[in-house]
């Protein structure tokens, strides 16, 4: 399946749109705090430090906002950008969606314009494309067997230790908490924009395990929900790798508890696994086979007897 023009030029602009919208609150928050690296340490996860105001924002923002920049790139570059449009526009309504319930009423704004963007990112993906009937039209690429298995464990892996953290984490907290860890209830801080801590895990374990079900298929829709999987998996693990580098617990793993241990542990593999997957599905793609000829194709006429008989 192609895009077609209009299509591409249409998901390129609601992606800018989202990505203009992720670069203001952005910028809000670098003068409400007045310096870069303040605000990244709070994206990471550092709250420990005395700040000049609070973010808005969340580690997830700009995520969302290198996913939309280069979806931008995709649309006006390929005419196979439905999967990158359809990644980045899912995505959004499944993140976004607390927003809805959101205290303040800059969060619900941002939010009703960010769902309604994203909504209209994925019914371009799906109306804009047409079949490539012509011979000369590519296909997109399916990821190579080899490297795409390797993305599919890493990913399943990461899903998969995402879900046993939440598990742990429902058998520890009383109900009530781990119903607001879901839903943004009163016992849960967090930034205005951001998602609930459970929900943001709860999306983020089916968009790995989306991702990885996709790459053990080889389908050709792989390659975009795989790197927007990656980009998510490597931030996360670069906040947790962060915190643990900041307060030397990386260097002092003898010295924690099993819980503080396995927790920097699982942010080491987090950074790895998602950097090893951009560069896994970073690659050229496996061309698809060329058709059997049919047997009379090509076939030159037989040349004439000779002499040539009457009526020949």
């Amino acid at each position: 399946m192609t895009v077609t023009r209009p299509a591409r030029l249409t998901g390129a602009a609601l992606c800018a749109a989202l990505a203009l919208i992720a670069a203001v609150w952005i910028l809000q928050d670098l003068a409400s705090l007045g310096s870069p690296a303040d605000l990244a340490w709070y994206w990471a996860g550092d709250h420990h430090f005395l700040i000049r105001g609070r973010s808005t924002t969340s580690l997830l923002d700009p995520v969302l906002l290198a996913a939309y920049a280069a979806t931008v790139l995709a649309a006006l570059r390929s005419r196979h950008a439905a999967s990158a449009l359809a990644a980045a526009g899912a995505a959004t309504l499944a993140l976004r969606l607390p927003g809805l319930w959101a205290a303040g009423s800059g969060a619900l704004v941002t939010a009703l314009l960010e769902l309604a963007l994203a909504t209209g990112l994925v019914l371009t993906a799906a109306v804009g494309r047409r079949p490539a009937d012509a011979p000369y039209e590519q296909r997109p690429t399916r990821p190579r067997t080899g490297p795409a298995v390797a993305a599919g464990i890493l990913l399943a892996a990461a899903a998969l230790f995402l879900t046993l953290w939440e598990l742990y984490w429902a058998g520890e907290l009383p109900l009530e908490t781990t119903f607001d860890r879901f839903t943004g209830g009163r016992s849960v801080v967090k930034p205005a924009l951001a998602p609930p801590p459970g929900w943001l895990s709860l999306i983020a374990a089916a968009l790995y395990g989306t991702a990885a079900v996709s790459c053990f298929a080889r389908a050709r829709h792989s390659r975009a929900f795989g790197l927007l999987a990656a980009v998510l998996l490597t931030a996360g693990g670069l906040g947790g790798v962060a915190r643990a580098v900041r307060y030397e617990t990386l260097v002092r793993l003898g010295d924690l508890t099993t819980l503080d241990a396995t927790d920097v542990l699982t942010s080491v593999f987090e950074l790895l696994a998602g950097l090893a997957v951009l560069v896994l599905l970073a690659g050229r793609g496996a061309p698809d086979a060329a058709p059997a000829p049919h047997p009379a194709a090509g076939a030159r006429s037989p040349a004439p007897p000779h002499p040539t008989p009457p009526g020949w």
